[in-house]
């Protein structure tokens, strides 16, 4: 059995985090013997790998420059578990996990990029300043380096990251676990107050500039000028009734009762089985995992151009440019117009993509044969 030391940069919710626990679930733990090294304190998933059986480390690091002690700490720890191989997950756990590996001489290294936007904008300061590090050392650290979008890979690769070891391998999704629910379309519906018969568009996301949620309102106010029956639900951390902005964006469209702020919901499936169209308003994504996951439960989405989203929905979804959302909302209205008939046999489409490109025994699969192949060539 092959020793996999999974080093991440925190294990609070989001989607890279989520990616690497649907990968350690689905690994085949007959062939590998994995462990996760967290360099900062324990988030909310850390539970969640442990019920699966996968042991986590943590080294409690604090924000901001990394503490020379807690590397020697990380050092220590990796000479302990003897791993066959270190897979490296985010742009501080690539530059500490690859740099204590070869110095423990573990030579088959893999790093991971989660991120498409590297502008100043969308990066604080730090992380790219190590993003130039990591480029620079990229000829010498990593055996492989693996992106979840194609976008990503390009913009690294134009920064100096070496392009011969990169690929891309997406993200993937549980179908057994993303599926429709009817029964919980209508639970979740009548528990809100939504008229069975009504439209529901949703955005599913963190609350963080980036993902845009003063341009969703800005939509919804357009649609609902077109169709003022229309609900929109906001589902993620932070998107809740404690957010004073957001509370007052809603309350000047006039349209208090239309909107619903759900907060961090462990039932994602009900939430977008309720919803007939899954809006991704977003400046900026690398590869936007509520796509996939609406689209596994066929509900269509409208999205704007960023990361690979595009490609993600292909033809079963709308796409407007960035920062559109005068066209976001005609487009979301255009799906909302489809005939009943017309809806399903999108929604039909939008599950049968994720299956034939996303499925995620598939995505786990193509990580098993990377990591066998660099171990074969050791």
């Amino acid at each position: 059995m092959k020793k996999i030391t999974f080093i991440i940069t925190g294990l609070a919710v989001g989607g890279a985090e989520t990616m690497l626990l649907k990968l350690l679930q689905n690994i085949d733990r007959s062939i590998f013997d994995v462990t996760v090294i967290c360099l900062s304190n324990r988030g909310a998933l850390a539970e969640k790998f442990e019920t699966n059986n996968i042991k986590v480390y943590s080294l409690n690091m604090k924000s901001g420059l990394p503490s020379p002690f807690k590397f020697i700490k990380l050092i220590k720890l990796l000479h302990y578990l003897k791993p066959d191989l270190v897979q490296t997950w985010m742009y501080h756990a690539d530059l500490l996990g690859g740099l204590a590996s070869r110095l423990l001489n573990v030579r088959s290294v893999v790093w991971n990029i989660r991120q498409a936007d590297i502008s100043l904008q969308g990066t604080k300061k730090l992380t790219s300043f190590i993003m130039k590090i990591c480029a620079f050392i990229s000829n010498y650290i990593p055996a492989h380096i693996l992106t979840c979008s194609n976008l990503a890979l390009k913009v690294h690769s134009d920064i100096g990251y070496n392009r011969d070891k990169m690929d891309v391998i997406p993200n993937g999704f549980d179908l057994q676990f993303f599926q429709r629910d009817h029964n919980a379309r209508l639970y979740l519906r009548s528990e809100l107050g939504i008229p069975f018969e009504a439209p529901v568009i949703g955005i599913v996301g963190r609350y963080d500039p980036l993902k845009n949620h003063q341009g969703f309102i800005h939509m919804a106010q357009m649609v609902l000028a077109e169709k003022p029956d229309t609900h929109f639900l906001l589902a993620g951390t932070g998107i809740d009734y404690n957010n004073s902005f957001l509370v007052e964006a809603i309350a000047q469209t006039g349209y208090i009762s239309n909107f619903h702020l759900l907060g961090r919901r462990d039932d994602i499936p009900a939430v977008m089985s309720t919803l007939d169209v899954l809006v991704s308003s977003s400046h900026s994504e690398a590869f936007p995992n509520v796509l996939g996951e609406a689209m596994a439960c066929e509900v269509p989405c409208a999205v704007t151009d960023v990361g690979d989203s595009a490609e993600i929905v292909g033809s079963t979804g709308r796409v407007v440019s960035a920062g559109n959302m005068d066209a976001l909302a005609l487009k979301s209205l255009e799906l909302l117009s489809l005939t009943n008939d017309e809806k399903i046999l999108l929604g039909q489409s939008a599950r049968q993509r994720v299956i034939e490109y996303f499925d995620i025994k598939k995505i786990v699969g193509r990580y098993q044969d990377l990591y066998l192949k660099l171990l074969q060539e050791v």
